[in-house]
């Protein structure tokens, strides 16, 4: 289900690719898509980075690329070599 944030971001070019608990491993999913070169941009709740808070949703940080990447971005970080 996609939520009002996420058709938002649509509207304006942007969509989520990948959630992760933790700004480290989303910064590593931004830097493997960046080298493929797909632009990439965290999103997340100012609190859980200050806190270290990583619970009820406080820890999620969204990736977000342009729309007309979306699919090429899954891919890679769907693929064996992201592992």
């Amino acid at each position: 289900m996609i939520g009002t944030a996420e058709v938002v971001l649509k509207d304006n070019g942007l969509v989520v690719v990948c959630r992760t608990q933790g700004e480290a491993r989303a910064a590593i999913i931004k830097g493997r898509l960046e080298s493929e070169g797909i632009p990439a941009l965290l999103q997340y709740e100012s609190a859980g980075i200050v806190y270290g808070l990583t619970f009820d949703g406080l820890g999620e940080v969204r990736v977000l690329v342009p729309v007309g990447l979306e699919e090429e971005a899954r891919r890679l970080i769907e693929s064996d070599e992201f592992e």
